[in-house]
């Protein structure tokens, strides 16, 4: 049995099939519209109380780095492989089997946790908002399983997947004029609480700047990152970009510096108005609006972020059900996970199966260990894929690229780099939960993914 069987790029990868439609302000958009949630709402409070204290912004500045030499190496093999699986379709043909079932795994990691965080963070702002209202849910039912609270199940966030899942199984559509639309409220709404808080900055609250040291610093780099997950829905969208070579890295860098330039803002004036250590909790933007008394800010701001979060969560699950559908697809996973329902032409049982796992991780998971077992996932595939970078320039270089990383191998290098030294902040139980979950997965591999490949025994293409 052969562990590094690799899927060949013949003409199916390489021709382009696909309109080349889309320009670097319409990637800026997408960019934009896929990195701003649960980030800027949600993690700047649990990063600046528990790790970088007002450093945050630092925190953000070295987040973004890594992402920004990781985008470009995505951009790459987009370009070459223009399909589904997105990372786990490009390890297969970089590395082999084994690696692109690891990877694979890795990623049902970190789809499934990114949505169960973004579910927890939207119930956060749903709670703010209801309480605007003067209405408060049971206390048992408001956060993840902790007794010594008197906390037992997210319920909010449980149901929010649970819409999720039923709109996903009618076969949600994207457009990029949603996209647009979902851009400009969600933008709107960080530019609202940076007009109005700004007013209400004490510089003291900046002392001591960096409480935890530049350790702390590094920790809350590698929490989040988090924050900048779906900058590779720009890289995705490859084949259908005019003059890709200027286009994706002016799309993808743009929408990165957008980010971080709005990240960098909204972490000053947050930590300025209220003391880093009151900011652990799940809706830091509204709670210090509603500290300063500005209510009705706090509930424009509460109800933009739902709209946002939603927009977020929907692509972070329809995500998850693709990536199994791709595994489904080449025999790594039951078939079941790759049917296709008749009428909506939508896998259903993997879109029911990923919404019921997504549910019982927010319902039940803390947000901080969800944001960092997110955040390692993540951080292997960025790191993973920019090494297949370099390695297929060496093994396979007359492959047809519509985009090439400059500077290879220093830009995949620096790449693993940061991702790795970010990888070492993160405690040690999230450590052990990441191998813990590899382990499960290579021995679901050994016992069914290995013989059931569709690359196995004949070495037939599936594709």
């Amino acid at each position: 049995m052969d562990l590094f069987r690799k899927k060949q790029v013949g003409s199916e990868f390489s021709n382009n099939s696909l309109k080349r439609v889309l320009g670097a302000f319409d990637l800026t958009m997408l960019g934009v519209g896929a990195i701003i949630g649960t980030g800027v709402f949600v993690l700047t409070g649990v990063a600046a109380a528990k790790y970088a204290g007002p450093a945050l912004i630092l925190s953000f500045i070295i987040a973004g780095l890594a992402c920004a030499f990781a985008a470009l190496c995505y951009s790459e093999f987009a370009s070459m492989i223009p399909q589904s699986g997105s990372a786990y379709t490009y390890s297969y043909v970089a590395f082999g089997e084994i690696f692109a079932w690891i990877l694979g795994w890795d990623l049902v990691l970190e789809y499934g946790l990114a949505s169960s965080a973004v579910a927890s963070g939207w119930s956060g702002y749903f709670q703010s908002l209801l309480s605007g209202f003067g209405l408060h849910l049971p206390t048992a039912i408001t956060n993840a399983f902790n007794p010594a609270e008197g906390t037992y199940i997210d319920l909010p966030a449980v149901i929010i997947v649970i819409l999720v899942t039923l709109l996903l199984t009618r076969g949600a559509k994207e457009s990029a004029k949603f996209n647009a639309i979902m851009v400009v409220i969600k933008v709107a709404v960080v530019l609202l609480f940076i007009v109005v808080g700004v007013w209400y900055v004490e510089p003291t609250n900046w002392t001591p700047f960096m409480p935890f040291g530049f350790s702390g610093v590094a920790t809350g780099a590698a929490v989040v990152v988090f924050a900048y997950f779906g900058f590779d829905a720009v890289s995705t969208a490859a084949e259908e970009v005019k003059d890709p070579q200027r286009n994706l890295p002016i799309g993808i860098i743009s929408a990165l510096a957008i980010c971080t330039v709005l990240y960098i803002i909204v972490s000053l004036i947050l930590t300025g108005i209220v003391p880093f250590d009151m900011l652990n909790v799940k809706d830091p933007v509204a709670f210090a609006l509603q500290l300063i008394g500005q209510d009705w800010a706090a509930g424009f701001i509460s109800l933009g972020a739902i709209v946002g979060i939603t927009t977020v969560l929907i692509v972070m699950m329809f995500g998850q059900t693709r990536l199994f559908y791709a595994m489904s697809r080449d025999g790594l996973l039951p078939k079941a996970l790759s049917s296709i329902h008749p009428k909506t032409h939508v896998p259903l049982k993997g879109t029911w199966i990923t919404g019921l796992l997504v549910a019982l991780f927010a319902g039940f998971v803390p947000l901080d260990k969800l944001a960092e077992l997110t955040s390692i996932g993540t951080l292997f595939a960025f790191a993973t894929v920019s090494l297949g970078v370099a390695v297929l320039r060496k093994t396979q270089p007359e492959l047809k690229r519509g985009f090439k990383t400059p500077w290879v191998p220093v830009i995949p290098a620096l790449a693993v780099i940061f991702c790795v030294y970010l990888m070492l902040q993160l405690s040690s139980i999230t450590w052990i939960g990441f191998f813990v979950w590899l382990i499960i997965g290579l021995i679901i591999y050994f016992v069914y993914g290995i013989r059931n490949s569709l690359l196995n025994g004949s070495q037939k293409e599936n594709r």
